[in-house]
C-alpha cells in the first residue's frame, strides 16, 4: 500500500490508517459510512473511542493527498481520484483490453495487455494492511491474479511459447498445488514441448494427491487431456480454442524479392501456375518445379507468379536461395533454421538436427497458409525437408535439373521465350519509340541473344543507358557473338555467352571488381570486405559494385551488402582465370579479405577481452580491419559477417596448398571469432569449417597451424558435449604444441583437458592438466587465461572437496578479472565461485553470485552460459530447500535449449527430478531421472549412478 505525488513518496501512516486509505480507494469513489469503515478497519471489536480515531485518520490523510481528493459526504468518507491513479484500475482497464482483443483474435496483443497488467503487481496485495476488510480483498485480488496468470499461460500456449511456459507452470502448480487448471496448462506445455512422458506424470501426480488431501478425482477436463495425449490426438498440437478465421498468424514474413515491373509474356505458365496456387485453399499442399537452363527467366516467372498469389497465402511468404550451383549448396539443416527465424521461433527453441528442424517446421506451418520459394535447388534430396507438407500452403521451386523424384510436384520445364515475346521485353525496357524505328535490328538484337531472358535483359539496358547507340549499332555489336550463342545453346555455356556481352561493356576497373568479387565465396559480401578484396577506398568500391547493379551483374542484397547470382558468379570466376593479370592479383584479392576478416575478427575479440594475450599470438595481416567505438556494434558485426566469414575460412583451407601463411591466418580467424561456435547459431558451420583447417594443416605436416585448429575443434565438441572427442583433440593439440612451440595451444589445450576431466570425473587428471595451464599461462603473461584457469580449479577442488582453496582460487580469478575491467570474463568468476559457495552452504552469497553471473551471460549473447548458470542456480536453490525456485530455473535452462548438448540436458533433468521429488511430483520426477538415464548409459557418464540410485530409492519408498 504505497502512494506517490509525481516521484515522491508519500507517508501513509499508521497500519490502520494504511487500512482506511484501502477501503476508500477500493470503493472506487462511492462514499463509505463511518459504521462501514470502523467494521473494515476492526470488525467485530472495534476500540471504544473508533469513530474519533476514523476522523484523526481522515484529518491526517487530507494533509498527504491533493486537495479536495478526500471529502466527508452524508456521514462518511470518499476519495475521488483519476481512473488511472489507481495500479488496480489500469490493470482492470488492460485485463478488459486484452478480453476484446482476445475476442478478435489478436492473441499477440491479448498476451502483451495481459502482461503489462500483471507487472503492476508487486508482491502481496495490501501487504500488511490490518482487517477483515483487507483480509477480504487480499484473497479476492490474489485469486484475480491467478486467473490472469491462467489465461495469459493459455494464451502462452496458443501462440507455440510452449517452453518458456513450462518454468513458470511448474513453479506455479508448486505454490498451488490443488489448482487443476494450472496442472491442466502444464500438462499440455509439457506434451507440445515434446516431453509426453512428463505430461502424463503430471497427471498422476495431481490424481495422487487430490485423493490423498480431498479424496477426490481430477475434474473431467483433466481426465480427458490425459486420455488424449495417450492417443497421441494430432488436435492437441494446436491451440484448443483458436482464434477466428480473421485472427492473424504469429508472424508474416515477407521474403519474396521484388517482382521485376517490365516482366513479359509466359502467359500460359503464370496462368497455369497461378490457377494452381489459387485453389489450394484447405486442400493437400501444392507443390510446382520450375526447370531449365540457367539464364532462362526460372527465378523472375517464379517470383511474379509468387507475387500474385500473395492474397491466397495471408500467413506469409518464405524464400531463399538454394545455391543449387554452388561447389556447397545450402544445407536444409540451415535453412530450415532461417525459416523457423522468419517464423518466430526463438534461437533458443530451434533444434540441432535437420530431422527435428523439419518436424517443427512444419508443426509450426501446420494451420497457416504460407507459400514457400525455394529458389536454385540442386536436387530433390535438397528439397524434400523443406516442404511445409500441411494443408493450404503451397512451395514453388526452381532448378536447373528437372524434379522427377519430388513425388507429387507439378513439373514445368520453362524453354527460352517466344520472339514476340522476347521483343515485347526488349521494347519494355529500351522504350517504343526507338524499337519501332528499328525493328528489324531489334528482332536481330533478340535472335542473337538466343531469346533468354537473362541475356536479353544485360543487352537492353545496356541500350537503354546509352542514348546515343542506335538498335542498329547494338545489333551490329552483337553480329559476332551471335554464332558464339548458337553454338552454345544448351546448358551453362548459353548463359556465359549471354554475359559476356555485358562484360565486354564495362570500364576497366569495373572488370576488375566484377572478376575479384567473383573470386569469394559465401552467399553475400559487405562493402567494407569488399573493398579489401579490390584494395580501394569504400566510396570508390560503392560506385564500382552500385554500376554493377545497374547492369545486373551484381545485386544488393541489402544496403552495404552485395551477392552474385551463382551463374554469374561462375562467369566472374572465369573471366578472372582468363583475363586477371598478373595470376598472383587473385590470390592477393583473397589474401586481403582474408587479412580483413582477420584483423577486424580480432579487434572483436580485444573490444570482448581486453588484455587477454591472443591478438598478439594472432598471424600478421598487411591490410586493416574495421575498428568498433563499443562491444555492441562489435558483436553485432561477428555475427552479421559471420556466414562470409566462415566461407572465407573454409575456403581458405582448399587453396592453402603450398601457402602455410594461408592456412595460419585461416586457423588464426578461426580462433578470433570463437564466439561463433558458443551461439548455437553458427556453431555447425564453425565446425565444417574447424575440421577442414585441421585437416588442411594435418596434409600441409604444420604443427603451428594443426594444433591452433585443434584447439577450436576442442571448443566445438566441448560445447556440444562430446567429451571423448574433444579430449583427444586437446591431447593431440598439446603434443603438437610442443613441437611447434606455441605458446597458444600450450596454454589452452591443457585448460580445456581440465575441463573435460572436471566433467568426466577424473578430478586428478584434471588438477594436473589446469595446473600446467596456469603455469603456462603465467609464462606467457596472459592474466586472462590465468584468471581461467584459477576458476576452473576451483571447481575441480569443489569436487574434491577442499572448499576454501576452491572459494580462494574463484576470488583470485574474479580480483584478476575485476582489475582488468572485463564483463564477460568476470561473469565467468562469479559463476565459479557461486559453485564453490554453494557447496559450502553459503548459499545466499552463491545465489547473489550467480545471479550476476547470469545477467552478464545475458547482456553478452551468450545462451550456453545463461543455460549453464540456471542450472546452477537451480542447484543452489534446491540446497537452500527452494524447490519450486530450482524447478523454475532448471526449465529456464531447458527451454534456453543452448545448454550444450545430451549431457548437459541430462544433468538438468537430474536436478529438475530432485526439484519435482521435493514438490510432491514424483511420477514427473521419475520421467526426468529416466530420461537422464537413458543418456548417462549412452555416454557413459559417471552421472549415471547418482540416477539410478535416485530411482532405485524411488522404487523403495
Amino acid at each position: 500500500m504505497r502512494a506517490w505525488r509525481g516521484g515522491e513518496a508519500l507517508p501513509s501512516g499508521t497500519p490502520q490508517q494504511r487500512a482506511l486509505l484501502a477501503a476508500l480507494l477500493l470503493r472506487g469513489g462511492r462514499t463509505a459510512t463511518a459504521p462501514e469503515l470502523i467494521d473494515a478497519i476492526w470488525g467485530e471489536d472495534p476500540p471504544q473511542q473508533a469513530l474519533a480515531t476514523i476522523r484523526t485518520y481522515a484529518s491526517r490523510l487530507r494533509k498527504v493527498l491533493a486537495p479536495g481528493m478526500l471529502v466527508t459526504e452524508s456521514g462518511g468518507y470518499a476519495i475521488h481520484t483519476p481512473a488511472d491513479a489507481l495500479d488496480l484500475g489500469t490493470a482492470r482497464a488492460l485485463a478488459a483490453e486484452a478480453e476484446q482483443a482476445r475476442g478478435a483474435g489478436d492473441r499477440i496483443l491479448a498476451r502483451t495487455l495481459l502482461d503489462r497488467a500483471l507487472d503492476l503487481w508487486d508482491g502481496e496485495p495490501l501487504a500488511g494492511v490490518p482487517g477483515p476488510h483487507a483480509d477480504t480483498e487480499r484473497t479476492r485480488l490474489q485469486e484475480w491474479r491467478l486467473q490472469l496468470l491462467e489465461t495469459r499461460l493459455d494464451l502462452d500456449l496458443e501462440v507455440g511459447h510452449h517452453a518458456e511456459a513450462v518454468s513458470e507452470l511448474t513453479a506455479l502448480t508448486a505454490a498451488h498445488p490443488l489448482r487443476e487448471r494450472l496442472r491442466e496448462l502444464l500438462m499440455l506445455a509439457l506434451y507440445r514441448s515434446g516431453r509426453q512422458a512428463e505430461a502424463l506424470a503430471v497427471y498422476a501426480d495431481t490424481r495422487r494427491l487430490l485423493a490423498d488431501e480431498l479424496g477426490v478425482d481430477p475434474r473431467p477436463e483433466l481426465a480427458a487431456l490425459q486420455q488424449r495425449i495417450l492417443r497421441a490426438d494430432a488436435e492437441l498440437a494446436r491451440a484448443e480454442d483458436p482464434a477466428p478465421a480473421a485472427a492473424p498468424a504469429l508472424v508474416r514474413p515477407a521474403q519474396l524479392p521484388a517482382t521485376v515491373a517490365d516482366f513479359t509474356g509466359r502467359a500460359t505458365f503464370v496462368n497455369e501456375l497461378g490457377e494452381i496456387l489459387a485453389g489450394v485453399g484447405g486442400q493437400v499442399m501444392a507443390v510446382s518445379a520450375l526447370a531449365g537452363i540457367g539464364g532462362v527467366g526460372k527465378t523472375t516467372l517464379a517470383v511474379h507468379v509468387a507475387h500474385a498469389a500473395r492474397p491466397h497465402f495471408p500467413d506469409g511468404q518464405l524464400y531463399v536461395d538454394l545455391q543449387g550451383t554452388e561447389p556447397r549448396p545450402a544445407e536444409p539443416v540451415a535453412v530450415l533454421g532461417s525459416f523457423l527465424r522468419a517464423l518466430g521461433t526463438p534461437d533458443t527453441a530451434i533444434p540441432d538436427s535437420a530431422a527435428e528442424r523439419a518436424a517443427l517446421y512444419r508443426s509450426t506451418l501446420d494451420g497457416r497458409r504460407v507459400l514457400v520459394l525455394l529458389d536454385n535447388a540442386r536436387d530433390a534430396a535438397q528439397v524434400r525437408p523443406l516442404l511445409p507438407g500441411t494443408a493450404g500452403c503451397a512451395a514453388l521451386v526452381t532448378s536447373r535439373v528437372r524434379m522427377a523424384g519430388l513425388a507429387g510436384a507439378h513439373l514445368v520445364d520453362l524453354d527460352v521465350m517466344s520472339p514476340e515475346e522476347a521483343l515485347q521485353l526488349f521494347t519494355r525496357i529500351v522504350g517504343t519509340e526507338r524499337v519501332g524505328a528499328e525493328r528489324q535490328a531489334a528482332l536481330d538484337v533478340v535472335g542473337a541473344c538466343g531469346f533468354l531472358p537473362l541475356a536479353i535483359r544485360i543487352a537492353a539496358s545496356r541500350l537503354a543507358a546509352r542514348r546515343t547507340w542506335t538498335v542498329s549499332v547494338l545489333a551490329a555489336k552483337l553480329a559476332d557473338e551471335r554464332r558464339r550463342l548458337d553454338e552454345l545453346q544448351a546448358g551453362d555455356l548459353a548463359v556465359k555467352a549471354t554475359f559476356e556481352l555485358g562484360y565486354g561493356q564495362l570500364e576497366p576497373e569495373q572488370q576488375r571488381a566484377f572478376r575479384l568479387l567473383g573470386l569469394a565465396d559465401g552467399p553475400d559480401i559487405s562493402l567494407a570486405a569488399a573493398a579489401a578484396a579490390l584494395d580501394l577506398p569504400e566510396y570508390d568500391t560503392e560506385d564500382l559494385l552500385e554500376a554493377l547493379v545497374d547492369c545486373s551483374l551484381l545485386e544488393s542484397a541489402a544496403p552495404g551488402r552485395y551477392r552474385f547470382h551463382d551463374l554469374v558468379r561462375l562467369y566472374a570466376r572465369a573471366c578472372a582465370e582468363r583475363d586477371e593479370q598478373p595470376p598472383s592479383s587473385r590470390d592477393a584479392a583473397l589474401d586481403r579479405l582474408l587479412d580483413f576478416y582477420l584483423a577486424t575478427a580480432s579487434a572483436v575479440y580485444a573490444m570482448e577481452r581486453p588484455g587477454d594475450r591472443l591478438p598478439a599470438h594472432l598471424s600478421a595481416t598487411h591490410y586493416p580491419g574495421l575498428r568498433f567505438a563499443e562491444p555492441r556494434a562489435a558483436l553485432d558485426w561477428l555475427y552479421a559477417e559471420a556466414d562470409p566469414l566462415l566461407a572465407c575460412v573454409r575456403q581458405a583451407s582448399v587453396r592453402s596448398t603450398g601457402r602455410a601463411d594461408v592456412l595460419r591466418r585461416a586457423v588464426d580467424l578461426l580462433w578470433a571469432a570463437k564466439d561463433l561456435a558458443e551461439s548455437g547459431a553458427n556453431s555447425k558451420q564453425y565446425e565444417s569449417a574447424a575440421v577442414a583447417l585441421r585437416d588442411a594443416a594435418h596434409a600441409a605436416k604444420d604443427p603451428h597451424a594443426e594444433g591452433r585448429a585443434r584447439t577450436t575443434l576442442t571448443n566445438v565438441h566441448l560445447v556440444a558435449g562430446r567429451f571423448g572427442e574433444a579430449d583427444e583433440e586437446a591431447r593431440q593439440a598439446m603434443d603438437l604444441a610442443r613441437e611447434a612451440g606455441d605458446p597458444l595451444p600450450s596454454c589452452w589445450a591443457p585448460n580445456d583437458r581440465g575441463i573435460i576431466a572436471l566433467y568426466q570425473g577424473r578430478h586428478a587428471d584434471g588438477e594436473r592438466y589446469l595446473l600446467e595451464a596456469i603455469d603456462n599461462f603465467r609464462a606467457d603473461g596472459n592474466h586472462i587465461g590465468e584468471a581461467s584457469a584459477l576458476c576452473n580449479l576451483s571447481r575441480i577442488h569443489v569436487e574434491l572437496g577442499r572448499l576454501t582453496s576452491a572459494i580462494d582460487l574463484a576470488e583470485q580469478g574474479i580480483a584478476i578479472y575485476d582489475r582488468m575491467g572485463l564483463t564477460l570474463r568476470l561473469a565467468n568468476g562469479r559463476y565459479a565461485l557461486g559453485i564453490a559457495l554453494t557447496e559450502a552452504g553459503r548459499l545466499g552469497e552463491a545465489q547473489t553470485q550467480l545471479t550476476e553471473a547470469l545477467s552478464l551471460f545475458h547482456d553478452n549473447r551468450q545462451p550456453l552460459w545463461e543455460g549453464v548458470t540456471h542450472f546452477r542456480l537451480a542447484v543452489a536453490h534446491l540446497a537452500a530447500h527452494r524447490p519450486t525456485l530450482a524447478a523454475a530455473h532448471a526449465e529456464q535452462a531447458i527451454a534456453l535449449r543452448g545448454i550444450g548438448g545430451e549431457w548437459r540436458r541430462a544433468t538438468v533433468l537430474t536436478v529438475l527430478g530432485k526439484a519435482l521429488r521435493r514438490l510432491g511430483q514424483r511420477d514427473r520426477a521419475r520421467v526426468c531421472w529416466r530420461d537422464a538415464e537413458v543418456v548417462f548409459k549412452q555416454l557413459k557418464s559417471a552421472e549415471l549412478a547418482e540416477v539410478q540410485a535416485l530411482l532405485a530409492a524411488e522404487v523403495a519408498a
